[in-house]
């Protein structure tokens, strides 16, 4: 099992770089090749109407002006070790990791994701405990009760929620429950100040994006479910008088998992990159928020640090899952 995690950690890390050289290319090599010039990409760090002399400055500072593999390895230098941004008059240090350094708005594009990433984290784990939950509770009463009333009503909700976007259900559970029935709070409350307001504002936004994945895992759960309860191990179960209970939970249930995992994992990552539908819908600073700012603004160290940092929660979603694959089902170890 150790060998296992660590053969599954260095992929991940290799992973990670290439991902991050990708990553550099689009936002650093694409421009050139299509023509566009390093005078160009430097006025992307300047406000608007930029001199000749601060181009230039941004321009040599950044060292757009440098071959794009030496651009890299100073990008990757940042992360590791910190970087320095000479601005004319004053010298800036950005500590490691350095994920780039705003001109625009004069700050470091590190501690601002931070900052940001307790709310969607808080907004993701929230609502994934929602739909994790619901969903697959849905999916096993309508998978040993096939056709029945209870079976039609959730995969009948299970529909309903698939099908409506966020931005429907997100802002008709604000109407709903913010201003028609003021039940639940408008501002963000950490939860270190309060659990029970922190709770009570993220709720509604929890609700929403709950249902949009319960949905899936209601449809996967059930699906798997039916596959397995048919199978020749269930009726063995059966058969050495186990009750019921332990059939469906640790012998049925257990072997549908594998795709519900998959599917977690994958959501769990991406949506700890940034909600940016939900976070926008409910106004929550989260990291989604700041990349709708960074693209708004055409501010590129925003958007490539947001697009680094959900790329490594992906990959580390997807090592999660690689480990809970082995502890569900131990054949994969030997794979």
């Amino acid at each position: 099992m150790i060998s296992y995690i660590l053969r599954r950690t260095f992929a991940a890390v290799i992973l990670l770089l290439v991902v991050s050289a990708v990553t550099f290319a689009i936002f650093f090599l694409l421009p050139r090749l299509v023509g566009q010039t390093a005078d160009q990409l430097a006025q992307q760090y300047i406000g608007k109407s930029p001199s000749r002399a601060d181009i230039a400055a941004v321009k040599h500072n950044l060292g757009l002006d440098q071959p794009v593999y030496v651009q890299y390895w100073h990008f990757i230098k940042g992360i590791v070790a910190g970087a320095t941004y000479d601005l004319g008059p004053t010298t800036v240090h950005c500590d490691a990791p350095c994920f780039g350094y705003s001109f625009k708005n004069h700050q470091a594009v590190w501690p601002e994701l931070t900052s940001r990433l307790p709310i969607t984290l808080s907004l993701a784990v929230g609502a994934a405990v929602l739909w994790l939950v619901s969903g697959v509770v849905a999916g096993v009463v309508s998978a040993l009760r096939p056709r029945s009333v209870l079976d039609r009503a959730f995969m009948g909700v299970a529909l309903t929620g698939v099908s409506l976007p966020m931005f429907f259900t997100g802002n008709l559970a604000i109407l709903l429950f913010e201003y028609q029935w003021p039940i639940f709070g408008k501002t963000y409350v950490p939860f270190t100040e309060n659990p029970s307001q922190w709770a009570n504002t993220l709720f509604p936004a929890w609700c929403s994006l709950a249902l949009l994945y319960s949905a899936i895992y209601a449809r996967l759960t059930r699906s798997g479910m039916l596959e397995t309860m048919n199978e020749d191990f269930i009726r063995t179960a059966r058969a050495k008088g186990l009750r019921e209970r332990t059939v469906v939970t640790r012998h049925g249930l257990r072997a549908a998992l594998t795709p519900i995992i998959t599917v977690f994992g994958m959501d769990i990552g991406l949506l700890l990159g940034g909600a940016v539908i939900t976070e926008s819908v409910f106004s929550l600073p989260g990291i989604g928020q700041y990349a709708v700012q960074g693209i708004t603004d055409n501010d590129l160290p925003k958007i490539l640090g947001v697009t680094l940092l959900a790329a490594f929660f992906v990959v580390f979603a997807n090592l999660l899952v690689d480990v809970l694959y082995a502890a569900a089902d131990p054949r994969v170890r030997l794979s």
